[in-house]
């Protein structure tokens, strides 16, 4: 498996990862408020151009994202049938080597799955809502690292 920039061919294999792994995640995670076509438009048009996309890439097969924006993680998704080989977590450790100064992001208060990953890897819980988010479901930030660390 190796790391790297997503090109704007991935695009179709990024969007239909992000679909199978929303899809997968819920009941925990609250389900799209986008419909499938949107949610290939989006990547197409916007995300993979216009953001820093990376993807874990196994001999042509993209097992999972990394949408980094400024000091944001804006997408992180693994395949689902492929969480817990320590994918996400390579990219994780990729998207500290590229932001050192710190990263930030927001997950579902509700995913506890993705809280716990978080929290392993040193990020702290600094805000809690009550669903200021397109999907109107209750959300955490994160923070990396943590202040005093």
């Amino acid at each position: 498996m190796r790391i790297r920039r997503a090109e704007q061919g991935d695009a179709p294999d990024v969007a239909e990862l992000l679909l199978r792994a929303r899809r997968a995640a819920v009941p925990a995670i609250p389900p799209l408020v986008h419909d499938d076509d949107g949610v290939r438009t989006w990547v197409a048009t916007r995300l993979v151009p216009a953001g820093e996309v990376w993807v874990a890439d196994d001999g042509g097969c993209i097992l999972a994202v990394l949408a980094l924006e400024d000091g944001w993680v804006e997408q992180l998704y693994v395949e689902a049938t492929r969480t817990g080989e320590g994918i996400g977590t390579a990219l994780l450790e990729h998207a500290k080597q590229q932001r050192p100064a710190g990263l930030e992001l927001w997950t579902f208060q509700s995913n506890t799955g993705a809280r716990r990953f978080y929290e392993r890897h040193g990020f702290e819980a600094v805000a809690f809502t009550d669903g200021v988010n397109e999907e109107g479901a209750p959300d955490v930030r994160y923070r990396w690292p943590t202040v005093g660390a």
